[in-house]
């Protein structure tokens, strides 16, 4: 990596930090904000969460082609100062259809950050530094969510709309400070990217879907997002709650088990990740969640006490924050070295939006069978987990050598006395 692939990668990953620390913020305030703070009602407050997800949905096919034409960092400073305007917005808003028009703006920045920020990393980074770029990534998102998450829990008074109107201000002031950051990024030309491709969108979107890889990749990242992430905070809350006699309290435990957990392994798991094909490390995680849906039956199907069911079911969450440390390393270098010369941005935003279905449809799903389907609700998710085990070897026979592998490339260039040659040039 080059002195100046090092110092933006270093604002990257600032901006990484700041766009979650403004994330946790606010969001796990939004529903009290929306339902009590202003009186709106639970339909309302409801609506307003899944304006996010839609949000996004309708963005994401447009902002991989933005930043295939124009790069990343207009894409991603345009994506902060829309951020800005829907959280400032939402803080002042005191109708139904004002609040939906700011969460709409909100969530819309917030989505396209995603790829933007994942296409920086690929450009500031090469094959030997990319899934340790990655992990630091995931690392400061967690760190920030819970830092973010921590310090508005303490500023918040659901007596006083001016409490969440200067949290909401806060946050906007965080997305305009990360404008004047990244603004100050002068991005390497990437050893991977020659020039933008000049062919339609619709060509485009045609050699993706012909990518066999990338097309079985998106499968298997929507049922990893769906078994796990879209369960946190519906299907699985809702679960340990009816089922297992979750106090609230020992779910918030549970929660801080899971970042607690990625924060301290994350970068021992990279050490044992990088050495290791990626489809067997993907595989391994759909067994670690499958052992984590066992020890959730056990807290809400078992017949032990009250501490031994709390243990358990903190035990499930803590082993699904190992498992995504496995995954940050793993998956978005591999979404990068998936994709063509010039397509990154597209690749990135095509499976960000995966992400985004996944997020969307898993608690419509398991919120009301966690709830009420106890057992059917284990035995499903214990089901998908090891439809990840099974997709991952699948997987792993669609990719070259390299793409499982990156190290062989490293290895083999050492061997020819060479420079290395970028991952991409070989999808």
């Amino acid at each position: 990596m080059t002195r100046a692939m090092g110092a933006a990668m270093c604002r990257i990953h600032v901006g990484n930090a700041l766009s979650a620390f403004g994330l946790g913020f606010t969001v796990p305030y939004l529903y009290v904000y929306v339902a009590q703070v202003r009186g709106l009602g639970a339909m309302t407050a409801g609506l307003v969460l899944a304006v996010f997800a839609v949000a996004a949905l309708v963005v994401l096919p447009f902002a991989g082609r933005a930043i295939v034409r124009r790069g990343p960092l207009p894409v991603l400073l345009a994506a902060l100062v829309t951020a800005a305007v829907g959280a400032l917005s939402l803080g002042l808003a005191g109708s139904a259809t004002a609040v939906l028009l700011a969460a709409s703006a909100l969530g819309a920045g917030q989505a396209v950050m995603q790829p933007a920020l994942a296409t920086m990393i690929v450009d500031c980074s090469t094959t030997d530094t990319r899934s340790r770029a990655f992990a630091m990534q995931f690392f400061l998102q967690n760190l920030g969510l819970g830092v973010g998450g921590l310090i508005g829990g303490h500023l918040v008074d659901t007596t006083r709309v001016d409490s969440f109107t200067l949290l909401f201000a806060i946050e906007a002031a965080m997305f305009l400070l990360l404008v004047g950051v990244m603004a100050t990024v002068r991005m390497p030309r990437s050893p991977r990217i020659d020039r933008a491709p000049t062919g339609s969108a619709k060509g485009n979107w045609k050699q993706l879907l012909g990518n066999r890889a990338m097309v079985q990749l998106c499968v298997l990242g929507f049922v990893l997002f769906f078994a796990c992430y879209g369960q946190f905070e519906s299907g699985l809350s809702a679960y340990g709650v009816e089922a297992a006699g979750i106090s609230t309290s020992a779910l918030g435990t549970a929660l801080a088990a899971n970042t607690l957990m990625i924060v301290v392994a994350q970068f021992a798991v990279l050490k044992f990740v990088e050495r290791r094909r990626r489809s067997r490390v993907i595989a391994a995680v759909g067994l670690i969640w499958a052992v984590a849906w066992v020890a959730a039956g056990y807290a809400g199907l078992g017949h032990g006490s009250r501490e031994m069911a709390t243990a358990a079911f903190v035990s499930t969450y803590a082993l699904f924050g190992l498992g995504e440390a496995m995954l940050s390393p793993t998956v978005a270098p591999l979404v990068a070295d998936l994709a063509p010369s010039g397509l990154a941005g597209q690749y990135n935003s095509v499976f960000a939006l995966v992400k985004q279905l996944a997020l969307a449809v898993g608690p419509a799903v398991g919120g009301p069978l966690g709830a009420s389907l106890h057992a059917p609700y284990i035995v499903t998710f214990l089901l998908f987990s090891l439809a990840i085990t099974v997709l991952a070897v699948r997987l792993g026979r669609q990719l070259t050598a390299v793409q499982d592998q990156p190290w062989l490339g490293r290895s083999r260039v050492v061997a020819r006395g060479g420079a290395a040659e970028p991952v991409g040039a070989e999808a």
